[in-house]
């Protein structure tokens, strides 16, 4: 029997003979096909009779031992996350109820209240219009007032701006994080990780700071990374105040959510990058044209690159 035991065959006789007398004799011998690994391979997930859990206690095999049997919801949660970042890009205003009515008609997908909302905040998604506290700050940690409310930016280096967005990939996704000049428009420093921490935007504003440059002020939201204790000091030692976006308030980042808009269409989209490393040089290069090559409509279409040295001058 061990040798002519076919995975279908000895799961259809487990399951003809489950109400008989001798159905342990019989699974002895079903278990006696091989070891937990032969058995493990018995296992037929779309079986007409058996369920997977039913398959489990005739086989013997430990369920939680067992790869690849389930969904891998981890693949379909990445597609969605693409799709929710790509619909958000287009309709920055849409919350979660329109999101997932745009899901159902457009890519078949309905989601749950609960899913929804834990891919939206991994994909950093935050509807653009005012709403209550949905942001949870971390314990203990010191809000700063925003500083840009009736203030006229006219020179670099008055004001940087900084944040952090979710960037889909062909497998995965990955984190940018950007310092950003919001006269100038120029992305001073930026970095990329496969996990959002706080040294990721310690990273940014490294690379920022290193081209000798320094601002007056440095804003960003109110997200864990930029009220821990890591970025405040390294922005006050560097001599800058810092201004935090009021509770809600999309537009009180609104430059660099603009860059945001811009990397995605122009280029992560267009390229599907497969691995990080691919996707840091894929931003590198657009980024280089973002600072030499491609005219601003809000600098009268000259270069970041170009609007600042003449502003030097």
């Amino acid at each position: 029997m061990r040798e002519t035991l076919s995975r279908r065959s000895a799961l259809s006789l487990s399951a003809r003979l489950a109400n008989s007398s001798s159905i342990r004799s019989i699974l002895k011998k079903v278990r006696a096909a091989g070891d937990q690994s032969m058995r493990k391979k018995m296992i037929v997930k779309d079986h007409p009779l058996l369920s997977i859990r039913r398959q489990y206690e005739l086989l013997d095999v430990n369920r939680n031992r067992l790869q690849g049997l389930e969904p891998t919801a981890n693949t379909e949660d990445q597609k969605i996350m693409v799709l929710l970042d790509s619909i958000h890009v287009r309709e920055p205003t849409f919350g979660a109820r329109r999101l997932n009515a745009v899901l159902r008609r457009d890519h078949g997908y309905s989601l749950g209240r609960r899913r929804l909302r834990r891919l939206m905040r991994a994909a950093r998604i935050r509807v653009s219009y005012r709403h209550p506290r949905t942001g949870i700050r971390a314990g203990g940690h010191k809000i700063y007032p925003y500083l840009l409310c009736g203030l006229e930016i006219s020179k670099a280096d008055q004001v940087w701006c900084t944040d952090i967005t979710y960037i889909p990939m062909a497998r995965g996704f990955c984190y940018l994080a950007c310092v950003m000049d919001w006269h100038t428009r120029g992305a001073l420093g930026w970095a990329v990780s496969t996990t959002m921490e706080t040294t990721l935007c310690l990273d940014a504003l490294t690379i920022a700071l290193a081209t000798g440059r320094c601002p007056q002020i440095i804003n960003s939201d109110q997200g864990s990374r930029y009220t821990s204790a890591a970025w405040i000091k390294r922005v006050k030692d560097a001599g800058t105040l810092v201004s935090m976006d009021g509770t809600g308030r999309w537009i009180d980042n609104v430059r660099i959510e603009r860059l945001w808009r811009s990397a995605k269409y122009e280029d992560v989209y267009l390229n599907a990058y497969a691995t990080p490393r691919e996707l840091g040089k894929g931003l590198a290069d657009w980024f280089e044209r973002y600072h030499a090559t491609r005219p601003h409509s809000t600098l009268d279409y000259r270069t970041p690159r170009q609007f600042h040295a003449e502003e030097a001058a």
